[in-house]
């Protein structure tokens, strides 16, 4: 192609918004190699010792030499960042220190392993996000990896060598690499380097031979590498011609790509561009361009087109659709941008004439593709039946509709009409443009058709009515010849052109009620905060933008149940089971009109994001033959995608939160279990020393030694008992079996009573009792009320010093009552004040740890919440010291109060 064809392209901006992402970043060098031994690690070394001789900031973060001698001595002269010690299951590990690293900011770091998984309590699991955070802050990286630790190949590595790779990379690391260095070594010398102990130790190298590294999984392996490594490159060439403008194609590796349409011969094209594409050993691709008239295809062209671009997906090849006019152009444009070095394209099969008139793709395409081979082939017609799969419609005869050409015949009668009027004040020819009003309404209004035959009874009635001699279909001054024609010419090119533009206005319509649709849906999705009505929303979606019936099946115990259904449907055939589980196991469509599995009554397509697979999709209707024609399928994808989507995001929230249970539930079974080592062990042990001090020698002690040995026996199963009662009283909270039996009761009697109850554990302090006796009465259980107060004497007399003032006070407000208990100790700190109340939570002051169980505080909050009041926790202004306020509300009716 010429050069100044090609004056107008422009750079891709998503190459643009690319290449000024990495500019803005770090660069990623990465040593890629098809096992271990093959000298990455070595490499890398050399390379960073060519850049240090350039005067570049070289430093190590971490380089594993395995005890070679050669690699250790290429790691002197460097400067290496000390690694971090982590504790690990009571061993410690030494891992990279990335915070010492970003804070020195050197040039370049080597990094060694990139599949490294980290030890828990790092920053990142994985090295490669250490390795992200490095690149992030703008620090360029060289790194190693194994072919074996790329995560699409792991399954592949897998079935070569029978060892599943548990530490992967994702591709997409690989793929925002700027250089991919394959390091390659033949079988048999690295067979040689682990004979020779170069790899691993003699007993592990000849484990090894024996099993891994055997000559066929290194040559498979070493395959695999290459062709990887070929991928990156091949993505790079493309990025950076896009980047740059640069027409292409470059002949640096081939690429195939077959143009289809609705035709039956699109399936031989399909198979002839793959058996291209195996003999070039080239990537493939289908093209589709998308004009103004696709809408307006028959049901069976559209059916046809849907199969030749699904066979050749199942060929491997990709299905693209773009829309376009210029369908020669299009495919031109799209193999420069694309880089495809070959194009292949049925023959023409029109008449000469009817190319004269409407033009040859062929021909147009051979014309404009400049360095791209065309490849001309005949195709057969035979092939559409088996791109159907066996699914066979009956021929629908075409029904002619007469209503848009009587519309038609209603416009030249209103002409006609308008015309008998202006004859009298305009000049014959002007009168012939109130009949190309009528030719152009009709283009508008009822197609392209209905349009020329406007056109042709236009001109005759134009003749027969205006033009002398009136009333004939003589035509006498040669000038009226002449208008006459030009007038038929005119209205059939007019005709023609507008019914184009009314055809792409349709088309432009329905593309933005789509992306309408598409984007309400999204916002839709954004809003559900539940799996069902995420569901809901989808298969009502799909059901109505595609007008099919829809399930969705998720995976359920063991199997793949249905969840939701538009019109709900949970009843499924055993030969749609099937096909769902098949569609679900493998990742590939299966059902009605696909490759697996035909006879069910529904199409299964996997429902799936980048990470994980999510479910299956169930669509069935009326109709026979395919299910989705091409722009439906795209209109599915985009539908599916956001659904996957949206499911996942559900199901990631519901992950966190049973993670936030399952580590709130080991902190509190820690703390259980700590809480009863101590408290429950502790008074155990002193009541078993003074029972069996009294067993022993309780004839020759003195009384009051036997009294002591006593009275700690009944102190400490006192303090057990509270223990214990503590525990039940938190897991009758925890239940929700908390019902307290209320009534109106004197705060102050219930007060009393704590005070008598709590008077040993007080013995040390003061106590200051400051309740008005005209205090309202309360709807409260006295039971549960003079626990909580007890807990909270209790709690004041661990904390305050002995001889401190422990005070209870309380008054009264319009709507409810304040009780507060009010000690001298050291007070809670600002940020637990409201983690006191949490279950086994305590605070910690100084080296001294008090004895309890966290338990106290708990309590108390849920039994005033449980009596309808509230609690909290404060310090004293005047001096130090914890503040407990609670609030009680009055009783709408109370005998004797009046506030």
């Amino acid at each position: 192609m010429p050069d100044d064809d090609h004056a107008d392209i422009r750079p891709s901006p998503d190459a643009l918004l690319e290449r000024a992402e990495r500019e803005t970043r770090g660069r990623l060098k990465i040593f890629l190699g098809a096992a271990p031994g093959v000298g990455k690690t070595y490499e890398m070394l050399m390379s960073g010792r060519a850049r240090r001789a350039e005067g570049v900031d070289v430093v190590i973060g971490v380089v594993e030499t395995h005890g070679r001698k050669e690699t250790q001595a290429l790691v002197e002269g460097f400067e290496v960042v000390p690694r971090r010690p982590v504790e690990y299951k009571g061993r410690w590990l030494d891992e990279m220190d990335l915070d010492a690293i970003v804070a020195r900011r050197p040039a370049l770091v080597l990094v060694d392993e990139l599949a490294h998984t980290n030890a828990t309590g790092s920053r990142h699991p994985k090295r490669y996000l250490d390795v992200l955070e490095l690149l992030g802050q703008g620090i360029d990286v060289y790194t190693t990896l194994n072919i074996q630790h790329v995560e699409s190949l792991n399954d592949v590595v897998a079935q070569i060598t029978r060892v599943r790779v548990r530490e992967t990379v994702p591709d997409s690391v690989i793929d925002r690499a700027d250089d991919v260095e394959i390091i390659d070594l033949t079988p048999d010398d690295l067979i040689k380097r682990l004979h020779e102990g170069k790899v691993y130790v003699p007993d592990t190298a000849r484990r090894a031979v024996e099993n891994y590294f055997s000559p066929g999984n290194l040559t498979a392996l070493r395959e695999l590498a290459l062709r990887r490594t070929a991928q990156r490159v091949d993505e790079q060439l493309l990025s950076h011609m896009q980047a740059h403008a640069i027409p292409g194609p470059w002949a640096a590796g081939d690429r195939v790509l077959v143009a289809v349409d609705e035709r039956p011969r699109g399936a031989s094209l399909v198979r002839y561009a793959r058996r291209q594409a195996d003999r070039l050993r080239a990537p493939w691709a289908a093209l589709h361009v998308e004009t103004s008239r696709s809408a307006g295809l028959p049901d069976a062209d559209k059916d046809r087109l849907a199969a030749t671009l699904r066979l050749a997906e199942q060929l491997g090849g990709e299905a693209v659709t773009i829309p376009g006019q210029d369908v020669a152009a299009e495919i031109v444009d799209h193999a420069t941008t694309h880089n495809f070095s070959h194009v292949v394209i049925g023959r023409p099969d029109k008449p000469r004439w009817r190319e004269i008139f409407e033009g040859s793709v062929t021909h147009d395409l051979i014309r404009q593709a400049g360095n791209i081979s065309v490849h001309v082939t005949t195709g057969t017609e035979q092939d559409a039946g088996l791109v159907q799969r066996g699914v066979k419609t009956a021929p629908q005869p075409t029904r002619f509709d007469v209503w848009p050409y009587a519309m038609s015949t209603v416009f030249v009668l209103g002409a006609l009409a308008v015309g008998f009027l202006l004859d009298q004040f305009l000049d014959v020819r002007n009168i012939a443009l109130v009949f190309l009003m009528a030719v152009l309404t009709s283009a508008v209004t009822v197609g392209l058709w209905p349009a020329l035959y406007t056109s042709l009874v236009s001109a005759t009635v134009f003749n027969f009515f205006f033009l002398q001699p009136l009333y004939t279909l003589d035509i006498r001054d040669p000038e009226s010849v002449i208008a006459l024609v030009f007038f038929l010419v005119v209205a059939l090119v007019a005709s023609n052109l507008t019914a184009r533009v009314q055809r792409q206005a349709a088309a432009a319509r329905q593309r933005a009620r789509a992306t309408e649709d598409l984007y309400l849906f999204s916002r839709k999705l954004a809003g559900t905060g539940t799996l069902d009505d995420v569901l809901w929303a989808t298969v009502f979606q799909i059901a109505s933008m595609l007008k099919v019936r829809v399930v969705v099946l998720m995976p359920d115990n063991d199997g793949i149940a249905v969840k939701a259904g538009y019109p709900p449907d949970d009843t499924l055939a055993d030969a749609d089971i099937a096909a769902a589980r098949w569609a679900w196991e493998h990742n590939r469509a299966a059902g009605r009109g696909a490759d697996t599995l035909p006879g069910a009554r529904r199409l299964y397509l996997p429902l799936r994001t980048g990470r994980t697979a999510i479910g299956v999709v169930g669509l069935d209707d009326d109709r026979q033959g395919p299910l989705l024609t091409p722009e439906q399928q795209r209109l599915f994808d985009a539908l599916a995608d956001q659904a996957a989507l949206a499911i996942e995001r559900i199901q990631l929230v519901a992950d966190v939160d049973r993670a936030k249970l399952a580590a709130e539930a080991d902190r509190l079974r820690s703390a259980l279990l700590t809480s009863i080592s101590h408290d429950l062990k502790t008074p155990l042990a002193a009541i078993m020393g003074a029972a069996g001090t009294l067993r022993e020698y309780s004839g020759s002690m003195p009384e009051a030694d036997r009294a002591d040995l006593l009275a700690t026996m009944v102190d400490e199963s006192e303090r057990l008992n509270r223990f214990i009662g503590n525990l039940l009283d938190m897991t009758r909270i925890e239940s929700g079996a908390m019902e307290p039996n209320s009534s109106l009761h004197f705060v102050g009697d219930v007060i009393g009573t704590a005070l008598r109850r709590a008077a040993k554990i007080l013995a040390h302090h003061r106590t200051e009792v400051d309740i008005p006796a005209d205090l309202p009465m309360l709807r409260l259980d006295p039971v549960l009320f003079e626990q909580v107060f007890f807990n909270l004497l209790d709690n004041a007399a661990k904390y305050a010093p002995s001889g401190s003032v422990v005070r209870l006070r309380g008054w009264a407000e319009e709507t409810a009552v304040l009780l507060q208990v009010v000690d001298e100790g050291p007070g809670i700190p600002p940020a637990d004040l409201e983690r006191v109340f949490d279950t086994f939570y305590r605070v910690r002051k100084g080296d001294q740890v008090r004895a309890g169980t966290g338990l106290g505080l708990s309590i108390c909050r849920g039994f005033i919440e449980a009596m309808g009041g509230t609690i909290a926790a404060g310090n004293r202004t005047d001096r130090s010291g914890a503040v407990f306020t609670i609030r009680m509300p009055i009783p709408g009716e109370t005998p004797g109060w009046k506030p």
